[in-house]
């Protein structure tokens, strides 16, 4: 073979190996990159219980790190998870920043009976930033809460302050009722409602780590005194009542603060615009 075919068959030879690596090689890349990206969705975790909850449980890991997870009625888990137990989780990102919903507990080793083993001096304190997220979603999680209000009034304006319960969740584990009464004091105009309101709370994003909105509305039964005259002759035989249909949308807090935008359709002469600060105790 002369050393000018020789060449040409090496040139061909180099030219197929460019062409048929690439696509030998991307399917390797891409399996690993999906199996990197399942590993990240639904990582699964080993350590030993640090804390409980009736909603959560962290997991200390071997290299102390420590893990807060959610579950739910779906959660495939013991019926108990003592501290010191040593467990397998595998779980997806949840809700919650800052926490993971469990999809999976299993129990690979129960808790000693001696719990030095496991809360020993070696043992690194659970961080605060966990303990204010498990104490957080703790407190949201309770199904009836009490909570108060004020703000102003629009069209016809007017001071507002009130009272509120939070019950739930009802149907769907984001669906609130939240009914609450409403006093409202203007120059001219004053008046009691009462609001029969149901709220969607949205999840929080990475965004907003510590706030998530919700969006409500319901029925509003209100009862309306309006005196053009000078000085103040109130008593309810004065009141007329009308009825209406409340819209709103707000943004809560990991620690119960909110803030709320409402708008009332067919109960004029009652405002047609609210805006009101309030706390979920």
């Amino acid at each position: 073979m002369s050393i000018k075919n020789s060449v040409i068959l090496h040139r061909r030879g180099l030219l197929i190996a460019l062409i048929f690596f690439p696509l030998l090689s991307v399917p390797s890349v891409s399996q690993e990159n999906t199996q990197s990206a399942q590993a990240q969705n639904e990582g699964t975790i080993e350590g030993t219980v640090a804390s409980t909850t009736r909603q959560t449980f962290v997991v200390r890991t071997s290299d102390n790190q420590f893990y807060l997870f959610t579950f739910n009625r779906y959660t495939d888990k013991p019926q108990s998870l003592p501290l010191g137990t040593r467990i397998r989780v595998e779980s997806r990102p949840g809700m919650e920043t800052g926490s993971r919903l469990a999809t999976r507990v299993i129990t690979l080793e129960a808790a000693p009976k001696d719990q030095q083993r496991t809360t020993g001096a070696d043992a690194a304190p659970i961080p605060e930033s966990v303990r204010n997220v498990e104490s957080n979603i703790k407190s949201e999680a309770r199904r009836w809460r009490l909570g108060v209000r004020a703000g102003a009034a629009f069209d016809p304006e007017l001071f507002m302050f009130g009272v509120h319960s939070q019950m739930g969740p009802i149907f769907s584990s984001r669906v609130f009722f939240r009914p609450s009464a409403e006093f409202d004091f203007g120059e001219v105009t004053d008046l009691i409602a009462l609001n029969l309101e149901g709220i969607y709370r949205f999840p929080r994003s990475s965004e907003r780590r510590d706030w998530s909105p919700y969006v409500g509305a319901g029925p509003a039964l209100t009862f309306i005194h309006q005196n053009f005259q000078a000085g103040r002759n109130i008593d309810f035989g004065n009141f007329d009542f009308d009825a209406g249909l409340n819209l709103l949308f707000g943004l809560q807090s990991r620690r119960g603060t909110f803030v709320e935008a409402k708008t009332s359709l067919w109960s004029r002469p009652a405002p047609v615009f609210r805006l009101i600060v309030g706390y979920n105790f």
